[in-house]
């Protein structure tokens, strides 16, 4: 089975585009989609956060905008949550591998936003970027609700450049030209390395 790594900066798309595999019937693992369910009521994380940071959880969940809260004002601490944080999701990432291996998925999806960043650039067998042009970014993002210069430039700065991530990447997903157009680049991607695997 390939592995594949997908990975993208803030806006430029790799939701969506994980969809796209899916929609091709590509198993997919989204590393948010785990976060969410580990900060949720009885999730893995909310007891190890809780002692870490006793503001952040509400309710026997942990309350997102109180702990991002606190990381804008206390970034030091985002080691101690990816501590705490990181090896949980790998450990259901591990749990998805397992099960799509055992359903002999020829392929695999990783979403990870933060993939190099964190070295899990060395866990896959593939690299996908998705991409678009810094002020088609800038707009996505700042249109998001809540979102401001300040935090844009604070999550831009803990983030590998757009740049250096083409630069790595075996396959680039560009998503300033429309949906149908990076829909046919991840069917592409599916093509090629279906092909590589056959062989």
């Amino acid at each position: 089975m390939i592995v594949i790594g997908l990975t993208g900066s803030i806006g430029m798309g790799k939701t969506e585009t994980a969809r796209m595999f899916a929609k091709e019937g590509i198993p997919v693992s989204e590393s948010d989609a785990i976060v969410h369910r580990l900060y949720d009521q009885d999730g893995a994380a909310v007891k190890p956060v809780a002692a870490a940071f006793p503001g952040a959880v509400v309710h026997g969940r942990i309350d997102r905008e109180k702990l991002t809260k606190h990381l804008g004002a206390h970034p030091q601490d985002f080691a101690r949550l990816e501590a705490i944080v990181h090896p949980l999701v790998r450990a259901e990432q591990e749990k998805f591998l397992k099960d799509a291996r055992r359903r002999k998925a020829p392929l695999a999806v990783l979403d990870i936003p933060l993939l190099f960043e964190t070295g899990r650039d060395r866990d896959v067998d593939k690299i996908v970027v998705v991409s678009a042009p810094a002020d088609i970014q800038r707009r996505r993002v700042l249109a998001r609700p809540g979102m401001t210069e300040e935090k844009f430039a604070a999550i831009l700065a803990r983030q590998v450049p757009d740049a250096d991530k083409r630069a790595r990447a075996d396959f680039i997903v560009d998503s300033d030209r429309g949906l149908d157009y990076a829909h046919a680049q991840v069917r592409h991607i599916i093509d090629v390395l279906s092909q590589s695997d056959s062989t």
